[in-house]
């Protein structure tokens, strides 16, 4: 399933994509799937009663016309507003981590970002006077179903509810020449978190670890690779992340970026005013933001 928050006439509530509509569950479930995504990723019952809906809708076109409305007829946001953490990987693709000039990391390298600095699909990534080295970073992010707190990585995958796409801005001034080494504020300008465009559930993607991506800016391929390509694997990462805090459902974590950010090429390809970012995970889906 791909699971959204899309807002008709204003009010956010949740649907799932069904023939290129969204099927609004608050009214296709009569209120008892009236509730934020992130709840309803972290009950499996809940999860089987919105896929219930979805083979009803699939299978009687009525219904699909009674409860849905057009992608396009109301404000698709970002699936998980104000997600409780935002925790990314940086340096876990080996080919990054050599354009960086630093070495591969022995561990996971984790930081997080402000779950104030997520925005959706079409919102602008704002340019703030601040910095003027504004990169782009695309990733494949996992959700969190069930809560993970020492887990080990056998177990792991059964807490990944779902997987989206997730574009890690980052102010590399800041990053790279002031913070103190600190990249949380590099990276958690507001608009500097767009995830989206929804949820595909984790019975949808056989293999997370073997799907390409790649980031478009203003039609120049900047990024392509492959989630082969990891350093840490999902599994890894969660029991390394569950060893030290409680992943909750809703969280969101980004697996790392591949080669090609805007930093390290020549000469360097930061964001413009005018510019449109599309980040794009097979089977997952692509992201589209302008940039103001």
């Amino acid at each position: 399933m791909k699971l959204v928050t899309i807002a008709p006439d204003g009010a956010k509530c949740c649907g799932l994509v069904v023939s290129g509509r969204a099927l609004l569950l608050p009214a296709a479930s009569d209120g008892s799937l009236d509730m934020p995504l992130k709840e309803i990723l972290g009950r499996p019952e809940l999860l089987e009663e919105a896929r219930g809906l979805a083979e009803r809708a699939e299978a009687d076109p009525g219904f699909a016309e009674r409860y849905s409305i057009g992608l396009k007829e109301g404000d698709l946001h970002t699936p998980i507003p104000r997600p409780g953490k935002v925790l990314c990987l940086g340096l876990n693709y080996r080919d990054h981590a050599a354009e960086s000039g630093v070495q591969v990391p022995d561990e996971p390298v984790v930081f997080s970002k402000a779950s104030s600095s997520v925005i959706g699909p079409d919102d602008p990534i704002r340019l703030p006077a601040a910095s003027e080295q504004i990169d782009y970073e695309v990733e494949l992010a996992f959700v969190i179903g069930l809560p993970a707190k020492g887990v080990s990585a056998k177990d792991a995958m059964r807490h990944v509810a779902g997987y989206t796409v997730l574009n890690d801005v980052t102010a590399r001034d800041y990053q790279r020449l002031r913070g103190g080494g600190q990249w949380t504020l590099a990276k958690s300008f507001d608009t500097f978190c767009p995830i989206g465009p929804w949820v595909v559930t984790a019975d949808e993607i056989d293999d997370p670890h073997d799907l390409s991506l790649e980031c478009v800016v203003s039609g120049e391929r900047m990024q392509s690779s492959s989630t082969s390509q990891m350093i840490f694997t999902i599994p890894e990462i969660i029991e390394y992340l569950s060893a030290a805090l409680t992943l909750e459902p809703g969280d969101v974590v980004g697996t790392g970026t591949p080669p090609g950010v805007g930093f390290a090429r020549t000469p360097p390809r930061f964001l413009r005013p005018g510019d449109v970012v599309e980040c794009t995970v097979e089977k997952v889906g692509t992201l589209v933001n302008p940039v103001r």
